[in-house]
């Protein structure tokens, strides 16, 4: 830097600022060009690919921080998750001991083992406070076809609370796991990652889950009962509307002359028709329907796709009951049933009692053509033409 001598006493540095900020720029420049090493064993791929030294810099802190959290031994399973905003693609950064472990393979594998052994997963939303906790439920195949929007929402909130039950294979039973996570968004990456901690909650859910088929299931029949029924529809209808289905449909279905079984071969007569036509419909649905008791002679079933889908759906069922012969104490029964079948997208103001009504009516309608019917419409539920299915 030059100076400027005054007398021999005197000295006054004049800054060069040129020169200060090239020595800045070349600062920052090697500083942008250092590499951030991987820790061993590392086998994310954000810290050895193209991404921004602000993104690498904080996973780096943060796999720091789990590995030596995942040393101390304390119960639980900490990871580091990612996965690109488009939600085509996850995989892990950090995954716990434990955890790898749990499913006996590599942190390269462990994203796809992982998601093909979720058999059921329900997410918690946290509403208002007079509101609570709002649970939904997912079967792993409605899970597949919703994971991508699934992350979508979750990197928009900002957090995960949700708990999975894991298959380990037929010879060992399955647990469940609780996640809690927060979501950090790299933009000018197009990442996002989960930074969670999931814990073993296998004995509280097995108590949970007890708790609810005692309240929740008919005795009888052993099928979900109509309590089960509002909140399958409640979580079908918030699906739909989501676009993670493109549509739903509900059916009402009613044995035909249930009065004339009860009084020509007794009460205990019209319990058998009740559970045994439970296990032939049982027989009859795919593992991602869902069909319940109404009340009385009334079942109701749930499914997901369109109005033709639905009708094929009841077709099914109505078929299988008309040929399937019902025998109690060596007396055979004859057996028909009716059925209502409505869909989400048919309803313009869709909500569960709407839809509820709108299956409730076309079984009565079938009921008015001559019984052993499906009755289902084309239109819209405001407008007056009906479609049935008949012998």
């Amino acid at each position: 830097m030059p100076c400027n001598r005054g007398n021999k006493d005197e000295f006054t540095v004049v800054p060069d600022f040129a020169a200060l900020a090239c020595a800045l720029q070349r600062r920052t420049i090697l500083m942008s060009e250092q590499k951030i090493l991987a820790p061993p064993r590392y086998a994310g791929r954000i810290l050895n690919g193209p991404y921004s030294a602000g993104l690498k810099e904080r996973l780096a802190e943060l796999v720091a921080a789990f590995s030596a959290f995942d040393g101390t031994g304390v119960p639980g399973i900490p990871y580091i998750s990612a996965w690109q905003h488009d939600g085509s693609i996850m995989w892990y950064e950090f995954a716990g001991r434990e955890f790898i472990g749990l499913f006996g393979c590599t942190t390269e594998q462990l994203a796809d083992l992982f998601r093909e052994a979720v058999v059921n997963h329900r997410l918690f939303h946290r509403t208002e406070v007079e509101a609570g906790v709002r649970e939904i439920a997912r079967s792993s195949d409605e899970l597949s076809s919703s994971r991508r929007g699934l992350r979508a929402e979750v990197a928009q909130r900002g957090s995960v609370e949700a708990t999975y039950k894991i298959s380990r294979g037929a010879d060992a039973a399955p647990i469940w796991l609780k996640d809690r996570a927060r979501v950090e968004n790299f933009g000018a990456d197009g990442i996002a990652i989960s930074i969670g901690y999931l814990t073993d909650v296998t004995n509280e859910m097995a108590h949970k889950d007890l708790l609810e088929q005692i309240g929740y299931v008919d005795q009888l029949t052993g099928l979900p009962n109509r309590v089960i029924m509002r909140r399958s529809l409640e979580l079908k209808i918030g699906e739909y509307e989501r676009n993670h289905i493109s549509d739903f449909v509900f059916l009402m279905l009613d044995i035909d002359h249930f009065k004339v079984v009860n009084d020509s071969f007794g009460h205990l007569a019209g319990d058998y028709v009740l559970a045994t036509l439970a296990h032939v419909v049982s027989d009859v649905k795919r593992r991602s329907d869902e069909f319940g008791r109404y009340g009385g002679e009334e079942f109701y079933g749930l499914a997901v796709g369109d109005i033709a889908e639905g009708r094929e759906f009841a077709e099914r069922i109505r078929r299988r009951i008309e040929v399937t012969p019902f025998v109690f104490g060596e007396q055979l029964i004859p057996l028909t049933v009716s059925i209502g079948v409505a869909s989400a997208s048919e309803t313009e103001e869709l909500n569960e009692e709407n839809l509820i009504n709108a299956a409730d009516r076309r079984l009565y309608r079938a009921k008015q053509y001559g019984r052993n019917q499906v009755v289902w419409e084309t239109i819209t539920l405001q407008g007056s033409r009906e479609r049935q299915s008949r012998r």
